[in-house]
């Protein structure tokens, strides 16, 4: 139940094993009251692929309880996601998993780009000192699952997960849906209060529910080829415009962990896909890319298949008490890697607002701005991998012309090689969410992050908790947790009374919430939770003075900020946010 190729894309041809062993899990049946199971759960999630994973595990660090349905028997095989964006890696060092990518993945920079036989482009994505995390992390999905998977092993109490458990029909009602299970020991039937649908582009929630994405699909195709090469090349994105290894085509290739390479080439015009993916006709194509590159290594192939782009998304990603993310709620362009990092993105933006739900702190009309925050963040990612994808792919006469033209200027001409760029996934700020507080008093800033948008980082030194540790190395998004943050800029630690009782009283209410002080003195004893701007970069970068006050969502975007801290207008914009006034239509 995760992330499809195009529907009607060749079947992928499997040769020997990736150098990975995924684990295979047996089914079960849960304790059942006929042929229904007696537990009702708060949520059900469908599809135990990245989003699936991030979205239960967001969940859980929330304190809400969860039962994730698998149809496979083990982690995802094949050539899937292979691109982990820094943003995602920060949602996922918030999740607990952090090291195992690290550990794991290799990270990158930039990359370059080859018309024929001539270097046109290289760039970088932005990166420097203060930086926590790589821009990019080139990581199979097969990795990104097991990661993902073991870390919700560890709680077995907040994670239920279902193996080879498929979905045969739901019928959603006022108070949540009833969901009819198969698996080889049985069917039976779950009630949940809420349905999360992750289960990938050929959802069977989203068919259940009747729903058609919308949007648009391009012809040009892409033969996708995994190879085993063990090659000290370094990890970087590589582009190659008609090649002299393969003429009129375009291709790309990612290094990934375990010397497993990743090659896209596209077809040219005229071609039987068919045909495209039979070995003998794609080992030749990958001797000669390798032999152009200078890469002169025994290889082998592991994986080929087929890949066609869609740009497609729903309009509404909450119907009821369903919701519905990653491929099952849009499908975008492989290029500029948005498709698994926008699904990790979309469960960073719906697990804390569902538990609030679930638990009671906060409207249900809460899930509504996920749906609008998202459909608005799947729109731009669209746009853009249009933009990338006109360019990799070119749908008519009319682009392959233009590309041309560009490719052949950027050979002498500097300027326009920016049009090459591969427009790389990047952060998406809530600028319009009605969430957003206290926006007059924003304007008050000359720099900083504005409502909306997600946290710049920052390296600082991390003093007070747990109570009589010594002051450590880290950086500002470590101080994100399962809560509201209210930051408070400080010339020196001290008691802010107001702002302690407003902190008191919400978690009294069980509001998670924690005041937290960004000094630029040096940290003390105190056992308060507290943070010392060693650098002296932190303040200017948040526009911030003395009694500056930032509120942060638990998603690390900002809410609210204002240059004087005031008790009262924090508590106005949280109770904003749990209240949940959303204008009608939501975001525009």
């Amino acid at each position: 139940m995760r992330s499809e190729r195009a529907p009607g894309a060749a079947e992928a041809v499997r040769f020997a094993a990736y150098p990975f062993t995924p684990e295979r899990h047996a089914a079960r049946l849960p304790p059942l009251a006929g042929a229904i199971e007696r537990t009702r759960h708060a949520v059900a999630i469908v599809g135990a692929g990245p989003v699936g994973y991030c979205i239960a595990l967001g969940l859980a660090r929330h304190g809400v309880r969860s039962v994730l349905i698998e149809a496979d028997d083990s982690v995802c095989s094949g050539s899937r996601a292979i691109c982990i964006s820094r943003r995602s890696l920060e949602i996922i060092a918030r999740l607990g998993a952090l090291a195992g990518y690290l550990n794991t993945g290799l990270p990158w920079t930039g990359g370059r780009s080859f018309y024929r036989d001539a270097e046109v482009l290289r760039f970088t994505m932005p990166q420097d000192e203060n930086q926590r995390l790589p821009p990019m992390l080139n990581l199979a999905q097969y990795h990104i699952e097991q990661i993902l998977l073991e870390r919700a092993q560890q709680s077995p109490d907040m994670i239920d997960l279902r193996w080879q458990t498929t979905l045969a029909g739901m019928a959603v009602h006022g108070d949540g849906a009833r969901l009819r299970l198969g698996s080889p020991l049985g069917d039976y039937q779950m009630d949940a209060d809420w349905v999360v649908a992750a289960d990938g582009g050929r959802s069977t929630v989203r068919e259940a529910l009747g729903l058609t994405l919308g949007g648009a699909s391009y012809e040009g195709r892409y033969v996708i080829v995994d190879i085993l090469l063990d090659s000290a090349r370094p990890a970087e994105r590589l582009a190659y415009f008609d090649p002299p290894c393969n003429p009129g085509s375009t291709v790309l290739v990612h290094k990934q962990p375990q010397n497993v390479w990743r090659i896209d080439y596209q077809l040219r015009d005229g071609e039987d896909p068919d045909e495209a993916v039979k070995p003998e006709n794609v080992m030749p194509r990958v001797a000669s890319l390798l032999a152009m590159m200078g890469e002169r290594g025994a290889w082998s192939p592991i994986w080929i298949t087929l890949y066609k782009a869609n740009a497609l998304t729903l309009d509404r990603y909450r119907h009821g008490r369903v919701l519905l993310a990653g491929d099952a709620a849009h499908l975008v362009p492989i290029f500029g890697v948005r498709g698994a990092n926008s699904g990790i993105d979309d469960a960073d933006n719906l697990a804390w607002k569902l538990a609030f739900v679930v638990k009671g702190i906060a409207s249900a009309r809460l899930l509504a701005t996920y749906s609008d925050a998202r459909v608005a963040a799947a729109r731009e990612n669209l746009r853009q991998g249009a933009k990338s994808t006109e360019f990799m792919a070119p749908p008519s006469f009319a682009f392959a012309l233009m590309r041309k033209a560009v490719l052949g200027l950027a050979l002498k001409h500097a300027s326009v090689r920016s049009l090459i760029n591969p427009r790389q996934t990047s952060a998406i700020a809530y600028a319009e969410s009605p969430l957003n507080a206290a926006l007059e008093h924003s304007r008050e800033f000359i720099a900083g992050p504005a409502p909306g948008s997600t946290l710049p980082e920052c390296p600082l030194t991390i003093a007070g908790a747990p109570a009589g540790s010594l002051p450590r190395p880290g950086f500002l998004t470590e101080l994100l947790g399962p809560r509201l943050t209210l930051f408070q800029f400080r010339e020196t630690l001290g008691i802010d009374a107001e702002l302690r009782a407003l902190e008191r009283s919400l978690n009294a209410r069980g509001v998670p919430c924690a005041v937290i002080q960004l000094v630029r003195g040096r940290p003390c004893e105190d056992a308060t939770l507290h943070a010392y701007d060693h650098t002296g970069r932190l303040f200017p970068m948040y526009g911030a003075a003395a009694d500056t006050l930032y509120l942060v969502r638990p998603d690390g975007h900002v809410l609210a900020r204002w240059r004087r801290a005031c008790a009262a207008d924090a508590a106005a914009a949280i109770d904003h946010l749990l209240t949940c006034p959303a204008p009608p239509g939501g975001i525009k």
